[in-house]
């Protein structure tokens, strides 16, 4: 058995999708989505039992191409992010009535197609190709079926996609460099070049453009906030929850690996850019007045502590960065699904027109304070475990910068915990509002018990992480 099972199933669950028609598409997706994340689980115990789940074959004669698809522990933790994420969000749009719904889940199928392929590949074209794949179905899922003014909404969106196509320029130039260099992309070979101080600046560089675009890291992060909010909450689950993660992955992957001088050289100048993502995400979430621009900055002070970590180059660092992400993957889903209840209610995000929610639907209270309380990293949620490997791993590096990024939790804290006061407390609110239906419980519960499950227990996953994370700092070392 070998990684492409991932790419085939998901791949033939768009295809079917889109011919089922609107009326059965979701389940048909849920379907594909479920099957997926089984087979992701079959890859992974068939990993753990020491089989050879890669797949190796030649792609393309000139330039040298191979469809090259990787299996180590740093790949499945990523595919069960990915595959577990896909159903869950599908399942949550059952409520929402989506126009043309076979089109939408169809390209939700696509979209996680992509970005598998994305987290699979080790030949740097091939890696290249479901990367950009990857933008679009999310351009056209945030277009077509996106909130707000039609023009805004296309301004948005059509910034998104000029601001990560264009960073992803200087990636494929370095990836044509290095071809000029190594003969071909595979990673192996590319992380085996004796590059120059300057040839792996310059490399490092390129990378550096387009991850930052995608993760976002301040100063690139101008496009984030308005797509979030434009695009529909299926869409921003997709982005928040797992694209971004390709970015933050692929420093992992590609970038400290091709250009590990550089990694050393300049690691504590983007660590301090990943910290000041923090504070900077953390005070603009704090004058937010619309419950998803709000998630979307904390979401912002969130991937630059583990974009940081990133460059951290430690074990622990990049363990915790990894540990973060799945975390943080599973929270943001289950807060944007958290304002996608309330909005199907109250016709809007605006916190002021929220409040006093809190009598009329216990059981949803205290779902979303428990996954308010997760982000915030509360001592027994997953997110708590990956923040403190992440601070740890910083206070290797540097005490301040441990300490200032230390900060996300009390400003995480603050706002978080003011927000949930706005819009769920206060005297009983005049407007109705329905419980959780099965349906939307039934994800609601899902995510909060992997959020406790690994907050207890993250064994399974660090015992299927560490060996690709140790493997790849080696290989730095050695060539760095």
């Amino acid at each position: 058995m070998n990684v492409t099972l991932i790419l085939i199933i998901l791949l033939i669950g768009a295809i079917a999708t889109w011919l089922s028609g609107d009326k059965a598409a979701p389940k048909v997706a849920l379907l594909g989505g479920l099957a997926s994340f089984v087979a992701t689980l079959m890859l992974v115990i068939d990993a753990q039992n020491g089989n050879d789940i890669t797949f190796l074959v030649e792609w393309i004669n000139k330039p040298v191409v191979y469809f090259a698809l990787e299996g180590d522990g740093l790949t499945l933790v990523m595919l069960l992010l990915t595959t577990a994420l896909t159903p869950l969000i599908i399942l949550s749009g059952f409520g929402s009535g989506f126009s043309n719904a076979r089109s939408l889940y169809a390209l939700v199928l696509f979209m996680a197609f992509a970005m598998s392929g994305t987290f699979m590949a080790a030949d740097g074209l091939l890696y290249y190709i479901f990367w950009e794949l990857s933008l679009i179905p999310i351009y056209f899922i945030a277009l077509l079926w996106g909130n707000g003014d039609p023009e805004e909404r296309k301004k948005a969106v059509v910034k998104f996609f000029i601001y990560t196509f264009g960073g992803s320029l200087f990636m494929l130039t370095a990836f044509a460099y290095l071809y000029h260099k190594a003969g071909n992309f595979m990673i192996t070979d590319l992380s085996r070049l004796n590059l120059t101080d300057q040839e792996q600046f310059w490399i490092f560089l390129a990378f550096f453009l387009a991850y930052a675009i995608k993760i976002p890291l301040i100063p690139f992060h101008t496009w984030q906030a308005a797509v979030y909010q434009k695009a529909p909450t299926v869409g921003t689950m997709l982005l928040s929850g797992i694209m971004l993660k390709m970015g933050l992955y692929s420093v992992i992957r590609w970038q400290i690996q091709i250009a590990p001088t550089a990694a050393q050289q300049h690691g504590k100048w983007l660590i301090a850019i990943g910290i000041a993502g923090v504070l900077y995400g953390s005070i603009l979430a704090l004058r937010q007045k619309d419950l998803k621009r709000l998630m979307a900055y904390s979401s912002l002070a969130h991937v630059g502590l583990i974009a940081a970590a990133c460059y951290t180059l430690t074990v622990d660092g990049l363990n915790g960065a990894v540990l973060q992400m799945v975390a943080h993957g599973f929270v943001v889903v289950g807060l944007f699904f958290a304002a996608e209840i309330i909005y199907r209610r109250y016709q809007t995000d605006e916190i002021v027109a929220m409040g006093g929610i809190r009598p009329l639907t216990p059981k949803f209270t205290s779902m979303f304070l428990i996954l308010v309380l997760a982000s915030v990293a509360l001592p027994s949620t997953f997110n708590f475990v990956g923040e403190f490997m992440v601070l740890y791993s910083l206070a290797q590096v540097d005490l301040v910068f441990a300490i200032v990024g230390g900060l996300t939790v009390i400003l995480g804290a603050f706002y978080m915990l003011r927000m949930f006061q706005n819009v769920m407390l206060g005297e009983t609110n005049s407007k109705p509002f329905a419980d959780v239906s099965f349906q939307e419980g039934l994800v609601m519960v899902i995510i909060i018990g992997v959020l406790l499950f690994f907050g207890f227990y993250p064994k399974p996953i660090l015992n299927l992480l560490t060996p690709s994370i140790t493997e790849i700092l080696t290989r730095i070392n050695r060539f760095g």
